[in-house]
């Protein structure tokens, strides 16, 4: 299943907050990436948040996997997660399944 999960900003968090956890959040992105959780990564243009495409079994795996995200864990940020689904409007505008 493929999810969009969009950052979220705690409030009250100040930017010195993060610096000592960069590194090993860097780090835990690139892993998960190289896993084939995190299958695309952005920043957003309007925007200092992150934007990832993940790809899991479920919402709730989902959930865990950024869980191990050391600005998660710290509660420095969160994530709004979208579940995705294959877009089926082609099928029905050209009358052709699946």
């Amino acid at each position: 299943m493929k999810i969009l999960a969009l950052e979220t900003g705690v409030p009250g968090v100040t930017e010195e907050r993060f610096t000592p956890h960069l590194a090993a959040e860097a780090t835990r992105a690139w892993e998960l990436h190289q896993s084939g959780v995190i299958r695309e990564l952005y920043f957003r243009a309007d925007r200092d948040e992150a934007v990832l495409v993940l790809e899991c079994l479920s919402l709730e795996e989902a959930r865990g996997m950024l869980a191990t995200l050391p600005l998660v864990r710290e509660g420095l940020i969160g994530f709004d997660l979208v579940p995705l689904r294959a877009y089926a409007g082609f099928a029905r505008l050209f009358g052709r399944a699946g």
